[in-house]
């Protein structure tokens, strides 16, 4: 068994990495400022972007929830796994060849990693037996959906020969049993005999938003297959279907920049988007789409509560006219309000889905599917209508007392009185009497869809900032200029060492701090500050700081500093040097004090040394100013 990986290479690793384009791989992040970027923490849900990246550091703090930390502490934080696989990822990721004490490389990365080594193999192998006699069958089904090898070829498309293949092949490669039954590759007979889970069936794989293959999707196709049309992973320690959304690697870079989602029903419907310019489409793994999925797509587009964004964005929903379809249908919009884009449908003339679309219409048909969707709200609302008669009075006042609770679940008010607007038009009704009909069926509702917008959930209490072992934070400390001031100076400090210098920051680290818990963190830089330009520094200092302190210094070295980019280096000198002349200042006051109470007459060369003291003073404070 290998020994640690060494120190050197850890610290190695680490400032090889930029840490945005790690995190960049989970959540969309956005400048903040110089030298700071922004977006949703992915740890906990939240309405308006508090999660914050600092590359030059190689920090990231959510001023939400509090998480924060280095590269490594992100990774084992949202992948769940161990350090020495974090730093062995990111080693492989750079290119980077660890070393290990005993001298030797590691054969057992750790569970996850062999986990995914497997999927990986697998996913190499189920693509070299498409082009294999026994995959005729699935080349078939892909030929008449209209997909082409290029096709197959981009989205990783492959063939799972019959039992026995895929768990030979990977045998051979290394991997034990239970690997590949943990993988979900495999299962057990209940003689603990080992099986292929995937037999004689078209296989897409399912990567995670870093592009890593976690599972496959696998789809039958002959006849005496008794098994589900489509057969998923299993719920393994890699792969959670609530959540990962099929797509979402591919996607994830034109959903950021566009701005939009559209959310399919199946593999085969999101090749077919993809291949037709509609490069945001993603699907579910055999499941509806859920809360968890929307906690992972609000991320990767940004969606925030800021009016301006949440204006832009849009999430398209694609349902089968039937009754499935309908069903979910319903299902989303019941989670509709969680997100603060705008929603929309988006239904195929003739109950085609896009892969159908696209197959009989070409692709003009499925960019023009997206193009004519339909606010999620007049969907639903539209669809209460079904039913009712409304060339009569009694239809048209049964669908109003059907869809008034729709157009009561709307949040925003001013979206509630323009929904009850076009209800009554849709329904020849008089508005005042439609919206009173809406009044009352909110009214009948309290409490289950909340009042405003602004209140759906997500919104995260900040850490406790009381003494003891709680955390400090900067949400807790006063806001007048003087902790101000030492504020901004310790975030310069820490985030802008090089620029601030050694000879500056000194004197600063050696003044009086007013606030008594930047004045601690002070003392924790102090002390550290000779190793300002290793790798790990500021996690460093936060060691030093006591534990109440030590989110506090996380929060001081990713907090946005203002001014502009091409000026950060005079800004951080500035501030640096502003409490220096204010230290500076408190000892000309001294000084000038006791040189009033010197007997200039009896003490002489007392009086004498105050005033060379005086004058050192004024020099230096010139020098600190650069005048």
């Amino acid at each position: 068994m290998a020994g640690r990986i060494r120190q050197s290479d850890i610290d190695e690793v680490r400032a090889r990495t930029n840490i945005a384009d790690v995190v960049g791989d989970y959540v969309a992040l956005r400048s903040a400022g110089v030298g700071s970027m922004k977006g949703l923490c992915p740890f906990h849900e939240e309405r308006s972007p508090s999660f914050n990246v600092r590359p030059q550091v190689g920090m990231f703090h959510c001023f939400g929830c509090g998480e924060g930390g280095n590269v490594y502490q992100f990774l084992m934080k949202i992948d769940h796994i161990r350090f020495p696989e974090a730093v062995e990822r990111l080693a492989q990721r750079i290119g980077y060849e660890l070393h290990y004490e005993d001298g030797g490389p590691s054969r057992d990365q750790g569970n996850r990693s062999r986990l995914l080594a497997a999927n990986k193999a697998a996913e190499a192998f189920f693509i070299a037996q498409l082009a294999a006699p026994e995959a005729a069958p699935g080349r078939a089904f892909l030929g008449r959906r209209g997909f082409d090898a290029a096709a197959a070829a981009r989205f990783g498309v492959g063939f799972a020969p019959r039992g026995g293949v895929l768990s030979r092949h990977l045998r051979s490669l290394g991997f034990s049993d239970d690997e590949i039954v943990a993988a979900g590759l495999a299962g057990r007979g209940d003689r603990g005999d080992v099986y292929d889970r995937f037999r004689s069936r078209l296989v897409w794989p399912i990567r995670d938003t870093t592009g890593q293959t976690i599972g496959f999707g696998a789809r039958r196709l002959l006849g005496e297959d008794q098994g589900p049309k489509y057969l998923n992973t299993p719920e393994t320690p890699i792969f959670h279907k609530s959540h990962v959304l099929y797509g979402l690697d591919l996607a994830k870079r034109d959903i950021a920049k566009q701005r939009q989602v559209v959310v399919v029903e199946g593999y085969t419907d999101v090749m077919a988007c993809h291949l037709a310019g509609v490069s945001t489409a993603v699907a579910t793994c055999g499941t509806a789409f859920g809360v968890d999925h929307i906690k992972l797509v609000r991320r990767v587009m940004g969606d925030s509560d800021d009016l301006a964004l949440a204006a832009a964005g849009e999430v398209v929903f694609t349902f089968d006219p039937d009754e499935a379809g309908q069903k979910a249908a319903s299902r989303a919009f019941a989670e509709e309000q969680r997100f603060a884009a705008q929603t929309f449908v988006a239904v195929a003339p003739e109950g085609l889905d896009p892969c159908d679309l696209r197959l009989h219409r070409g692709d003009d048909a499925v960019r023009a599917l997206i193009r004519a969707k339909k606010p999620m709200f007049e969907f639903m609302i539209r669809r209460t209508f079904a039913g009712f008669d409304l060339e009569s009075a009694e239809g048209r006042v049964g669908a109003l007392r059907a869809a008034a609770p729709v157009v009561a679940g709307i949040r925003d008010e001013a979206l509630t009185i323009e929904y009850a607007r076009l209800l009554a038009k849709w329904l020849g009704q008089d508005p005042t009497e439609t919206l009173a009909a809406v009044r009352a069926a909110k009214r009948a509702r309290p409490g289950e869809r909340g009042a405003g917008r602004e209140e759906r959930p997500g919104g995260a209490q900040r850490p406790e900032t009381t003494d003891g072992d709680r955390q400090l934070s900067l949400a807790a400390l006063p806001r007048d200029p003087a902790t101000r001031l030492e504020q901004e100076a310790l975030m310069a400090i820490l985030q802008f060492p090089a620029e601030v210098g050694e000879e500056l920051a000194g004197r600063a680290l050696r003044g009086r701090f007013e606030q008594p818990a930047l004045a601690t963190v002070r003392d924790a830089i102090a002390v550290t500050f000779e190793r300002n330009a290793e790798p790990g520094w500021v996690e460093a200092v936060a060691e030093e700081a006591p534990e109440p302190f030590r989110g506090l210094v996380r929060e001081l070295a990713v907090a946005p500093l203002p001014g502009r980019a091409d000026s950060i280096d005079r800004y951080a000198r500035s501030v640096v040097a502003s409490l220096v002349d204010r230290e500076l200042l408190r000892a000309k006051r001294e000084a000038l004090g006791a040189l009033q109470r010197i007997d200039r007459a009896a003490e002489p060369e007392r009086f004498a040394e105050v005033q060379r003291r005086l004058v050192a003073i004024e020099d230096e404070r010139r020098s600190v100013r650069g005048e």
